[in-house]
């Protein structure tokens, strides 16, 4: 596939802005072509597509960018046309009433993601498929010089994430992973005051997060027309229709392949994308991971632990409070979660000082993305940082299947001296591109 390249896009959009300038000399051109108060000229837009049209890409993600002015949504592609179609119709509904133009159409739809990946119209990508899609659709939208938002958790396997960063860098993207909580400010708040060493020295971190996948035997259903479930599979090992994985639009709940080994990574990785990575921005790992995995063994490990090189154990146990983590210091203890923030009364209003470490602050998960864009910059949720928070989720899955401890090396991403276990690193994808849909 010839796919275009960033240098192509930018062509483009310094041609429009010299033609609307050009135009303005000599004609009276409306507003909301040219921009001005409250208008933002076609030239300034980052235009997006989206790959993955499913109850997250309709619902969150779209509400989230359709009304930030500085963003057109072009473009969309799904496998199953439904849900594509009602995208597509949700989309020109909202700029119609913008442009009070109730025949608006300006959204094109794509049932392979490759067709949208190779339009010179689309200049970034929300990737909103199930987990097992994340890599290749990225890796893909990189080549094609595209901008890339994915959805948590980064990956489905380490050696997919590593291929993701490797492929960000080389293509020189702008790479926003989903881990929202990043930019909300009692997360932020958190982890700067544990990073500080606000409740002395770290002596344990509890995440309390969902477990591993499971095998979800399905039987075999009848696949509807509008789904193309070869596609769906993409490189995911091949087995028979079930709308337990991919359920039709009339499904109002979250699809439940997230806990469905070879689609998903279970809770481990969709809360745990989430706190584990809240836990390792506090600790100042964004850049590395544990050292060692330990599953259960009902003796000295009752539950799945975690050890960094510094010595402090990470847990994962439910401590009562739903999705949430613990920090437990010499001097206190810091709990939070989307609900809530806990801290000892002698820091409510601590304030972090200029010469001490500040951590990466953004208010707007979506906003910070595109500002990154724009200054060619990394967001807060940078490919690296999903990528980490999902190996942390990742080898806790491998430590659970395998059921014995586990030694990993951070800096090579790989386990000490386990053969078996580093197989499990990767997959071969299956070969997919030319088969039918069915």
């Amino acid at each position: 596939m010839d796919y275009s390249n960033s240098s192509s896009n930018l062509s483009r959009r310094k041609f429009i802005g010299i033609s609307a300038t050009t135009l303005a000399s000599i004609a009276i051109v409306p507003r909301h072509v040219l921009g001005g108060t409250g208008h933002t000229a076609p030239s300034d837009q980052i235009t997006l597509g989206y790959i993955g049209t499913g109850k997250q890409g309709r619902g969150a993600l779209f509400r989230k960018f359709i009304e930030i002015p500085e963003v057109r949504i072009v473009a969309a592609s799904d496998v199953d046309a439904e849900k594509l179609a009602d995208f597509q119709r949700m989309t020109s509904d909202y700029y119609a009433q913008q442009k009070g133009n109730s025949s608006y159409q300006g959204v094109e739809g794509y049932p392979d993601p490759r067709g949208l990946l190779a339009s010179d119209d689309v200049d970034a990508v929300i990737i909103a498929t199930p987990d097992h899609w994340h890599a290749m659709a990225s890796i893909m939208a990189c080549e094609a010089g595209k901008d890339v938002y994915c959805e948590k958790p980064l990956s489905l396997t380490v050696k997919e994430g590593r291929a993701m960063v490797k492929a960000t860098r080389k293509h020189n993207r702008v790479f926003q992973t989903g881990s929202m909580q990043r930019s909300w400010d009692d997360f932020h708040r958190a982890a700067e005051l544990v990073i500080n060493g606000y409740i002395g020295d770290i002596k344990k971190v509890i995440v309390s997060v969902g477990g591993p996948p499971d095998a979800c035997d399905q039987p075999a259903e009848a696949r509807p027309d509008a789904l193309n479930w070869n596609l769906w599979q993409g490189p995911a090992p091949q087995r028979a229709y079930s709308s337990f994985f991919a359920p039709p639009i009339t499904w109002d709940g979250w699809p439940r392949w997230r806990y469905c080994k070879h689609y998903g990574g279970g809770g481990m990785t969709d809360w745990g994308a989430h706190m584990f990575d809240i836990a390792q921005w506090a600790l100042g790992m964004d850049d590395s991971g544990p050292v060692e995995v330990i599953p259960p063994d009902g003796k000295d490990y009752p539950v799945l632990t975690y050890r960094y090189d510094s010595g402090v154990p990470m847990v994962r146990e439910d401590f009562g409070k739903g999705n949430a983590i613990r920090f437990e210091g010499s001097e206190g203890a810091i709990e939070v979660s989307r609900q809530f923030l806990n801290v000892p009364e002698k820091l409510i209003n601590q304030k972090i000082g200029e010469n001490e470490i500040r951590l990466y602050k953004s208010t707007d998960h979506y906003r910070d993305w595109l500002n990154a864009i724009r200054q060619r910059t990394r967001p807060i949720c940078d490919v690296e940082v999903g990528h980490r928070t999902a190996t942390v989720c990742t080898i806790g899955n491998i430590a659970y299947e395998l059921n014995r401890p586990l030694r990993w090396n951070p800096k090579k991403e790989k386990f000490k001296g386990d053969r078996e276990a580093n197989n499990m690193l990767g997959y071969e994808p299956r070969n997919f591109w030319n088969g039918n849909a069915s």
